[in-house]
């Protein structure tokens, strides 16, 4: 088959392959399984294309072939193809070869999949059921993904899509879980809008400290308009982690640093032993984390918040300090996804807000609407922070901050809201020209939002109150005296009628 597979066909294809295991494993569970078979499935058909190439270019000669493919992107060991598991798919240890040719596959790849696939065990029986039920599951697996609509050879499908098949998968297991499931998950429409407000531009290095898949990562590359960029990001659970890397190969990003960790307890992303700093930072942390590490915060050994320990119950300014301290002085930039308490809350959150305020940081505050994410209903709130407004940076004489009260410009979809791209241009042409539109945006000067006590909360500045129809009393009382009048007159004939027909009382 040589026609190439659209967006949608394959799409289609890979969310089917889930019916193995829908409603018999939790969409938490069985998630990993199916994201990595189309993983080694999508390796797989590149070396199986490229092998084809080799011996059409090399007639057949094996020792040519052979040097040729050791130059590969990815070698791709003897016995680890998906077709070689497939072939052996009747197995009665199907789910232990399975492990194995993962582990050699990771094995000749150290440097792009080291420890990618620790966390995902094809012979579980904890979460794939005893030998009979695992066997059977694993062989619909293998041959859920052995179908022609998912023959993904790069002569048939682009990177691109198959990347895209990628992150439609882990979106729609966000949905279909729910919100466990959504926590690694940023709505694409929301991660390009980010990523096209942080303005990567090439030759940056872009951070995401809490990356989940790494899809917000994968919009900020694109943002840059070529290859000359370098990703970094760090992800504090085991299996998303892994899902990050994976998804960063897919996209031909497998260049990207990304470890395994909790940024806050434990920043693994460093120079020299100090907090390695970034052009652009961007992030969509989990919301009001509890138990983040405000016990240690203190004496944290990289003097991360010297603004204050924001309190121990909601780690969002622990996120925001991070994100701020690790972007570059006089020319980094920020754009962190946060819930909209963090413009408001007083105490130690208020102390930190009034800080990076006076400090000349925060730029631009970008209210969203309610209902975009599968996690929560609740709105949200875009931060932008420019330390090109520090002394000394390009910025330095700009005092005054943009607010954009977005809040009700969405399409209503059934499941959840959605940001249109005419919804998207609007935020991003206003942040550009830092525009003011009549209960849309505002420009507010430092004396404004300290005459409110620092507080962000976007209504203060964003009058969007729609002025009533003024009414003509007099008009109306005039209306009222006519209907009355030709009441009067209707009962009247109504009496008349009713006593022509006898029926009058």
């Amino acid at each position: 088959m040589t026609d190439t597979v659209t967006q949608q066909r394959i799409n289609q294809a890979a969310w089917a392959a889930c019916d193995t295991f829908r409603g018999v494993v939790d969409a938490t569970q069985y998630k990993d399984y199916v994201l990595v078979m189309l993983f080694l499935k999508y390796i797989s058909d590149i070396w199986k294309d490229h092998n084809e190439q080799y011996e059409a270019q090399f007639a057949g000669d094996a020792s040519r072939i052979e040097r040729r493919l050791k130059r590969e992107r990815f070698p791709l060991p003897k016995d680890a193809s998906f077709d070689e598991l497939y072939a052996r798919r009747n197995a009665d240890n199907i789910g232990e070869l399975i492990n194995i040719a993962l582990a050699d596959i990771e094995d000749k790849n150290r440097a792009k999949l080291d420890g990618v696939f620790r966390n995902i065990d094809f012979n579980s029986e904890a979460n794939l059921g005893k030998v009979k039920d695992r066997n059977r599951r694993l062989k619909n697996l293998l041959e859920d993904f052995h179908k022609p609509d998912l023959d993904l050879r790069p002569s048939r499908v682009s990177d691109d899509i198959i990347g895209e098949t990628y992150i439609y998968l882990i979106s729609r297991f966000a949905s279909d879980a729910g919100k466990k499931a959504g926590e690694f998950y940023t709505p694409r429409t929301v991660s390009a809008l980010l990523a096209t407000l942080a303005a990567p531009k090439p030759g940056d290095e872009i951070f995401d400290p809490a990356c989940g898949s790494g899809s917000l990562l994968i919009q900020a590359a694109a943002q840059v308009g070529s290859n000359d960029y370098a990703l970094f990001g760090q992800e504090v659970n085991g299996g998303t982690w892994a899902m990050a890397r994976m998804n960063m190969f897919m996209h031909a990003n497998d260049a990207a640093t990304i470890e395994w960790g909790d940024t806050l307890n434990n920043p693994t992303i460093l120079q020299h032993d100090q907090l390695r700093r970034f052009d652009v930072v961007v992030a969509n942390p989990p919301f009001s984390l509890d138990k983040w590490g405000a016990e240690d915060a203190a004496g944290d050994k990289y003097k991360r918040f010297w603004r204050g320990v924001p309190p121990k119950s909601k780690g969002d300014y622990a996120f925001i300090t991070h994100m701020i301290e690790v972007a570059k002085r006089q020319t980094g930039r920020v754009a962190v996804i946060v819930p909209h308490g963090v413009l408001f809350r007083g105490a130690a959150e208020g102390r930190i807000r009034k800080a990076l305020i006076e400090d000349n940081l925060l730029d631009s505050v970008i209210g969203l609407p309610a209902n975009l994410f599968t996690t929560t209903g609740i709105p949200v709130a875009i931060l932008i922070f420019d330390r090109s407004r520090e002394a000394g940076g390009t910025n330095e004489n700009r005092r005054d901050v943009l607010f954009i009260d977005a809040s009700r410009e969405f399409t209503a979809a059934k499941s959840q809201n959605v940001l249109e791209p005419s919804h998207v241009e609007k935020i991003v042409t206003t942040f550009i020209e830092r525009a003011e539109i009549e209960r849309y945006s505002h420009l507010a000067s430092f004396d404004e939002i300290a005459g409110n006590d620092f507080n962000l909360n976007i209504p203060r500045y964003v009058d969007t109150f729609e002025p009533e129809e003024q009414i003509d009393v007099a008009a109306v009382q005039r209306e009222i005296e006519q209907v009355e009048t030709e009441l009067i007159d209707v009962r009247a004939r109504m009496a008349g009628y009713l006593r022509e027909l006898g029926l009058d009382a």
